[in-house]
């Protein structure tokens, strides 16, 4: 995932901000995994492989792999 992204992606709870916490990086900077913390309401939103999870929380469980 592009750290620019950060600035257009918004909690689909809320429509909130989200603020990013990286756990790893690629060497070309892009984000391998971290989270997206909504600034209001406080979900959590996975990033795994560089893809973030937006689903929505009741959401993520029933979707398929």
């Amino acid at each position: 995932m592009d750290e620019a992204l950060v600035e257009i992606l918004r909690c689909p709870v809320d429509k909130a901000e989200l603020e990013l916490e990286v756990d790893e990086r690629a060497d070309d900077g892009e984000i391998i995994t971290g989270r997206l913390v909504c600034t209001e309401c406080g979900e959590i939103y996975p990033i795994e492989d560089g893809i973030p999870n937006l689903l929505p929380p009741d959401m993520r469980e029933e979707a398929p792999a």
